[in-house]
């Protein structure tokens, strides 16, 4: 099988998870940047899944083939749930900033409750208007204070403890393994065959 698949993306950093999740499995995923496209999509949902479908419908309609798209983002329980969907609008400024951030918020909440977990929601949309959604997790805590170089976002601060590391300490296949995105994949895989 060879199924091209636009990813309804522009962070590099997803794009590159599709394609090393999805690749192996005979998807070629392609960016909007390789079909010339420039879209940002207003994110209206007020979840997950809702912003996933909103992504993909936006952009198989530009692209006018099938689209990929994911929401996801960290849930953190000692803060009811935030950042949630905003998580990558969180505060403004960089990664790193949001981290701060969100450290900040929690520098009184003890170790046994900074219980979080990352959850992803992706949509699979194709052209005959036939809809595949998917819903990945992965549990983890937040860690006082970030660590390791890999990965994007929130991860130098999310914990693993099967691991014993944050995802920012994890190889890009361990993390791929065990993410919150990988496990949405595998969901959705199991649901084309």
């Amino acid at each position: 099988m060879d199924c091209k698949i636009v990813a309804a993306t522009n962070n590099k950093n997803k794009l590159r998870e599709f394609k090393e999740i999805l690749s192996p499995l005979g998807y070629q995923i392609i960016s909007l940047k390789d079909l010339g496209l420039d879209i940002e999509v207003e994110e209206t949902g007020a979840t997950f899944e809702e912003n996933s479908l909103i992504k993909a419908k936006a952009v198989l309609k530009a692209a006018g083939m099938a689209a990929l798209a994911d929401d996801s983002g960290l849930m953190v329980d000692a803060l009811n749930g935030e950042p949630g969907i905003y998580s990558a609008r969180y505060c403004e400024g960089t990664d790193a900033d949001r981290i701060n951030f969100l450290l900040e918020k929690m520098k009184d909440v003890p170790d046994e409750e900074r219980t979080a977990r990352f959850v992803s929601a992706i949509t699979l949309m194709f052209t005959d208007g036939d809809v595949v959604t998917a819903k990945g997790t992965c549990e983890g805590k937040i860690a006082k204070a970030p660590s390791g170089t890999n990965g994007f976002g929130y991860d130098p601060v999310f914990y693993v403890e099967s691991y014993g590391k944050t995802f920012a300490e994890l190889s890009a296949e361990q993390k791929n393994l065990i993410s919150h995105r990988g496990n949405a994949l595998s969901e959705l895989q199991k649901q084309l065959i």
